[in-house]
């Protein structure tokens, strides 16, 4: 089932911070993107629900400390399941 991913501003700005300190991530991030829209359940990403503050969230990996933070919903127009991203980062910067 492939999803729709919406951004947050917050997780623009985050992005665009992110990719400035560490350009080379760039490139796994959007490949990351990419396959959250296709099967963001997959064993790779592993996709796993936050608890705390950010409880009713998921995290993926995007690396080995790099991090997506997002929300699965269902869009009240069309009914179909969106991936909403939140923030993008260090472990320790998302968590």
């Amino acid at each position: 089932m492939i999803r729709e991913l919406v951004l947050t501003p917050k997780f623009k700005r985050a992005f665009r911070s992110f990719v400035r300190r560490d350009a080379k991530l760039k490139k796994r991030i959007e490949e990351t993107l990419a396959q959250m829209r296709l099967e963001v359940f997959t064993l790779q990403l592993d996709t796993h629900k936050l608890s705390g503050e950010l409880l009713g969230l998921r995290a993926c990996s995007c690396g080995y400390d790099c991090r997506i933070v997002f929300a699965i919903e269902v869009d009240r127009e069309t009914g179909q399941e969106v991936i909403i991203l939140f923030d993008v980062g260090h472990h320790n910067e998302v968590y």
